[in-house]
């Protein structure tokens, strides 16, 4: 499988989305995933963490186990909501589930950077309507060069994310995910619009994890990240609320 090129096309759509999806404070750069077994636990971090993070990102494993249910109510009850689904499929079956997933009233939700998919997305938001923004999914955390050659890619990491990075600005999407590892070098491709959401984040002393390409909140941001996604190091702390605060302070230093 060869490296992909950043395409434009006349179909794509407004390469400049509004600013509107920007962190509004160094508490909303926060996102917490609940990579949690049951939607049970969820809520229980959810009422312990409420206030202290910006959004709750709700992944694979609580999806298959009622947490699609929970996102449309904690949307309701208020809360930022990112719907991690990386969707791939065919154009009219993206198109179709982002326009009910707008419907949802959760802020963001993500789909493999691949150009037709995210067409597609952009054109099931237009349908669907709401302030839902779509990021594209350029390379995961948990892979390495090694990994990627072995799926058939030639190329580098960085070359990959670059690549598509550049066709999801040309799709008109509200932002992209990437490690903090590549986000310094992004801007000048995305422009000044789309927003970076970065997975692959350890406080000092953490353990890395499954996760290869990571950095700390503060050298996130730093290097340019709109938004952190953090995990387990809140997850497995002691006291949750307390480990949020601590990298709240840390990202609002380093700004």
């Amino acid at each position: 499988m060869p490296a992909e090129s950043a395409e434009t096309t006349a179909e794509t759509a407004d390469p400049e989305p509004s600013r509107r999806y920007a962190p509004a404070s160094a508490r909303d750069r926060l996102i917490l995933g609940l990579d949690v077994p049951t939607v049970e636990e969820a809520r229980a971090i959810v009422r312990e963490t409420a206030g202290a993070v910006g959004t709750y990102k709700i992944g694979m494993q609580l999806q298959f186990a009622g947490g699609l249910g929970l996102a449309q109510e904690l949307a309701r009850d208020g809360h930022s909501v990112f719907l991690d689904v990386k969707l791939l499929d065919i154009d009219n079956t993206v198109m179709k589930a982002v326009e009910n997933i707008a419907r949802m009233g959760v802020r963001f939700v993500t789909i493999h950077a691949y150009p037709k998919a995210m067409r597609a997305a952009v054109a099931g938001l237009a349908a669907g309507g709401g302030d839902l923004c779509l990021l594209g999914v350029t390379v995961l955390t948990s892979m390495d060069e090694d990994d990627l050659h072995d799926a058939g890619y030639a190329g580098s990491v960085g070359d990959l994310v670059v690549a598509r990075a550049a066709n999801a600005r040309a799709a008109g999407m509200g932002g992209i995910v990437c490690s903090p590892q590549e986000v310094g070098s992004l801007r000048p491709v995305l422009g000044p619009h789309p927003v970076t959401v970065t997975p692959g984040i350890r406080p000092a002393g953490s353990a890395a994890g499954d996760q290869k390409r990571i950095m700390t909140p503060a050298d996130a941001i730093r290097e340019g990240a709109d938004y952190l996604v953090v995990a387990r190091p809140i997850l497995e702390a002691t006291d949750r609320r307390a480990a949020a605060d601590s990298i709240v302070a840390e990202i609002d230093a380093a700004l």
